[in-house]
């Protein structure tokens, strides 16, 4: 028997168990492309207000180490997917990191892989399969997308080239989260390290790229995500750049793979640190517990939310001279609010910020369900511990974080903001706009735990909500579709504050939904078996 023995049929296994999640984001990545096209023709419709907006994005240092620099002010192309070169690849990535890890180390985690190591199956071929299912899912990725960007008019060459670009990002970071998986010893931990990559290489690519000359500015190409948007689509179409990408998956996967060959099954490269013998005093409680098993997250998740505060607060005085055409004026108003184009700004990005804080959220809650699965909850349990009170220790995690991490966004940028604009005022007032998503995230928080509460196999509910609230309440503008469609989302009731009145009644609508259901999560949860 070969090491890569049932290789195929591993294959097959992966891609029934990841249908769904592939399937939906595929779709989501082909709407975003597609609406973003269709949506900047609007913007704008001459030549003249095309490179204008171009050229203001390519003059802000601050735009530039955000997005990137558009590299031909006449491409339609080039200018629509800005955006999506730069944010959308990082979350082309996150689906590779999410499907490896999925199929190798939380697999061998969960006691999968030892199982299925006692029949025909070679050594490496958990780790083969979900490299091949990544590869498989990019090609799709690479196909839909360009589909999507033809299907809005752009170019059929560059409309390929972005598809290829975002495909070699997703296998480049298929790699990087195979070579995490044999280094590590559990599933997060391999996520954990694949995201802190990420998080480099993107900054690799911002400092790149606002450089953009001598060695500072060769930084762009250390990055999988400045190969990505050095294929240049719609403005020269670099294909070569695809021997960078398919090169560097080789090596890095065939890195994986040589650890893979030596290691045991359970172990990683680095070895667990085992624990003192005694527990601190101050883990004494269900909440401490909780605490030392998030923290880490916690601090990461916290951190990124300043930074991206501080970057959003350094862009606001910007935003005047960018909507600089009555189209891209009302488009803005329409997402963000109204009255001043700061505002308008402000409020925009703050959106996302709630958006990001509902996803620090579910996976705050969905620690109950990793506990529970891995049969840690159980120990806890036997002890003097209701089953509600260990509960909330995680839930309360979730509540109180999301408001900690919407805090330090408006923190953030109201202080940078308040530094550009010479007003301190400006600092509660942001924070103030900030905090008013709030209920959003809780409401978020709470369909999570009611799906948990229900059954372990649902908590991933949570995610699937995520995501079609983020396409009713962000792209529903776009779309122009129905009111009452949009107002599915939770992100649609949220007063888009600074500028407009607060809307205390719908707010306090979303708190009395998130409270009901993380009510009903709950109840379900007393009474359901664990396990």
């Amino acid at each position: 028997m070969t090491s890569l023995a049932g290789t195929g049929a591993l294959t097959r296994v992966a891609l029934r168990r990841s249908r769904i999640l592939i399937a939906v984001w595929l779709a989501v990545f082909g709407l975003m492309a597609n609406v973003s096209a269709a949506a900047t023709r609007d913007l704008y419709p001459t030549l003249s207000s095309l490179v204008q907006a171009a050229e203001t994005i390519n003059s802000s240092t601050a735009l530039v180490a955000l997005y990137g620099r558009i590299y031909d002010p006449s491409s339609l192309g080039a200018v629509s997917l800005i955006k999506l070169g730069g944010f959308g690849a990082v979350f082309v990535a996150m689906l590779a990191v999410v499907l490896v890890v999925r199929h190798t180390r939380a697999d061998e985690e969960a006691g999968r892989t030892e199982l299925l190591g006692a029949t025909a199956i070679g050594r490496l071929a958990p780790l083969a399969s979900a490299l091949v299912l990544v590869a498989l899912t990019n090609a799709a990725l690479a196909l839909v997308t360009f589909a999507a960007l033809a299907g809005a008019g752009l170019p059929v060459d560059g409309s390929l080239a972005f598809g290829v670009a975002w495909a070699g990002v997703g296998l480049s970071f298929g790699a990087i989260a195979g070579v995490a998986a044999q280094v590590t010893t559990s599933g997060r931990a391999a996520t954990s390290l694949s995201s802190i990559v990420l998080a480099a290489v993107y900054v690799l690519r911002a400092v790149g790229d606002a450089a953009d000359e001598g060695a500072v500015g060769a930084l762009t190409w250390l990055s999988p995500i400045g190969w990505g948007q050095q294929f240049r689509p719609y403005a020269g179409n670099r294909w070569w750049v695809l021997l960078i990408t398919l090169g560097f998956t080789g090596a890095v996967g065939g890195i994986a793979v040589a650890i893979a060959r030596r290691r045991d099954v359970g172990t990683g490269l680095l070895p667990t640190r085992p624990g003192p013998p005694v527990a601190a005093g101050w883990l004494s409680s269900p909440f401490a517990l909780a605490w030392r098993l998030q923290r880490a997250a916690f601090v990461g998740w916290a951190a990124s939310f300043l930074l991206m505060g501080a970057l959003l607060g350094s862009l606001v005085s910007s935003v005047s001279s960018f909507l600089n055409n009555p189209q891209a004026r009302e488009l803005f108003m329409k997402l963000g609010g109204e009255k001043v184009f700061e505002d308008a700004f402000i409020a925009a990005e703050l959106a996302f910020g709630g958006i990001a804080a509902g996803a620090f959220g579910i996976q705050a809650v969905l620690r109950l369900r990793a506990e529970e699965l891995g049969e840690r909850a159980a120990p806890v349990l036997s002890t003097a511990v209701h089953r509600l009170r260990w509960a909330m220790s995680h839930v309360a995690i979730a509540l109180g974080g999301s408001v900690v991490m919407l805090l330090l966004l408006g923190v953030g940028a109201g202080a940078v903001y308040a530094l550009q604009v010479h007003d301190a005022g400006q600092i509660p007032r942001v924070m103030g706009a900030a905090l008013a998503h709030v209920p959003e995230a809780w409401t978020l928080i709470g369909i999570t735990l009611a799906a948990y509460g229900v059954s372990p196999r649902l908590a991933m509910a949570g995610w699937a909500a995520l995501g079609a609230f983020v396409v009713l309440g962000e792209l529903g503008p776009l779309l122009n579709l129905p009111q009452w469609v949009m107002d599915l989302s939770p992100f649609t009731h949220t007063p888009k504050l600074p500028g407009v009145p607060v809307a205390v009644t719908a707010l306090a609508v979303l708190l009395a939904v998130a409270l009901a259901l993380g009510g009903a999560g709950l109840a379900a949860l007393r009474r359901r078996d664990l396990g």
